[in-house]
Parts: C-alpha cells; structure tokens; sequence
C-alpha cells in the first residue's frame, strides 16, 4: 500500500491506497496518527531536523544486502521502526540494536511478526558490506529468519549523506580524530522512528537506550489500529 496524502502538500501521487487498510484517527492528536502526541518529543516537529510526530517519512529507496532486495520507503504496508547505525560502532549504535532485537522478539510474542518491519540504515557503506552486516545481526541476536529485519545499505557515502541526513535529519560526521576506531569514526545523532503504514511517524525516540516494553507497546497500538476488522 502506498501512503496517503494525509497532510497538505503531499502530492496526489502518494494518494493511492490498498482496499482493506483501515486507517484510524487520534482524536487528541494530529491527523493520520493513532497514538496521542509524544510527550517527551523535545520540541515542535516543524522545528526538529527528522521528522516527529505526525509528519510523514521521507521518501527513500535502498538496497537490504542480507535480502537481495530493494525496499522503498513509499511501499511499506506494515508499521515501520526506522533508525540509522554504523555496525563498526564500539557503543551507542550496538547498545541500540541490542534493545531494537528486544523489541522484535516482544514483536514475536505479540504474534505480529508479519506486521512490523525493521530497517537499521547504515551510514558506513564502505565497511558495511554484506559480511559486516550478517556479523552484526549474529552478534546481537537479530532473528533475520524471522523475514522482518532489514539492514538497509546505500551504495556510497554520499547516497548515505543524501537518505539519512538531509532527508532523515538524522545528522551525522565522520572524523578520524577519534580514540574509540582505527582510522574513523562518527560523531552523530541516534533518532529511532516508529511509522504507521500510512508513512507517518508516530514517534521519534532519541538516544539508544529505549525503552523495549514502551516501543513494543507504542507498535502493538499502531499495528492494532491499522488492522481489518
């Protein structure tokens, strides 16, 4: 199912729609969301670099090695947790990943596998290959079998710069002034985005110790609301 225009200025392009897809409105919150307004978002979404409640995804389209498929962010038709990560990261991008596997095995509990999708994007396509991506998920206990999760890698640094900063806001800088990796690092920002399968986000959580239960509960909630009767 492809978005819908929800919100002034998206183009009539985006309007159309799968029969079947219910969607459900908040009555205390902004239109096309389900969940009541974040609360502790730091400030107007308008004012935020990525994008905050009630906005909708930017649209991006990039390869899922692991898969040997390319997903576009304009085709999802399941409720999406979108984050960007570098694998080579000796801190905040593994302790995020390790509570994202949290999430996707309470996903499973819930029985609702078929009906949320991970996309971790890196931003270091030059070491992120293939390889580093299926160690990374190894290492952390991804469940890639379960068919949900997707390391999403784009084909140069630049195409990275182009998806995950200026279109996602989630700002990032490589340095080789670093004591943590041999020759470089990144300094950047951690934003995880919960998204209904209309394309609008639900929330944006900041930093990479998020709660499990609390995004579990926050996909359950939208997963719910977007189902057939």
């Amino acid at each position: 199912m492809r978005r819908r225009a929800l919100l002034g200025g998206i183009g009539a392009a985006a309007t159309t729609t799968v029969a079947g897809c219910t969607t459900r409105l908040s009555s205390g919150g902004s239109e096309g969301v389900v969940l009541d307004p974040q609360e502790d978002q730091i400030a107007d979404a308008e004012d935020l670099s990525y994008p905050a409640y009630g906005q909708p995804l930017p649209d991006f389209a990039l390869r899922a090695p692991l898969a040997d498929e390319t997903i576009d962010a304009g085709d999802l038709d399941r409720t999406a947790v979108v984050t960007a990560v570098f694998t080579s990261c000796p801190a905040e991008c593994g302790v995020l990943i390790h509570r994202l596997v949290g999430v996707q095995r309470r996903v499973a509990e819930a029985g609702l596998t078929d009906e949320v999708v991970f996309l971790p994007i890196t931003f270091d396509p030059e070491r992120d290959d293939e390889r580093a991506l299926r160690e990374n998920a190894e290492s952390l206990g991804v469940d890639l079998a379960a068919g949900n999760w997707h390391y999403l890698r784009p084909a140069s640094p630049a195409e990275a710069k182009t998806v995950v900063e200026d279109r996602l806001g989630i700002g990032f800088e490589r340095t080789t002034e670093s004591d943590r990796l041999e020759g470089y690092d990144f300094t950047h920002a951690v934003v995880t985005l919960l998204v209904n399968p209309d394309g609008i986000v639900e929330r944006a959580y900041r930093g990479e110790r998020v709660d499990r239960d609390r995004v579990a509960d926050d996909v359950a909630a939208v997963v719910d609301a977007f189902s057939t009767d």
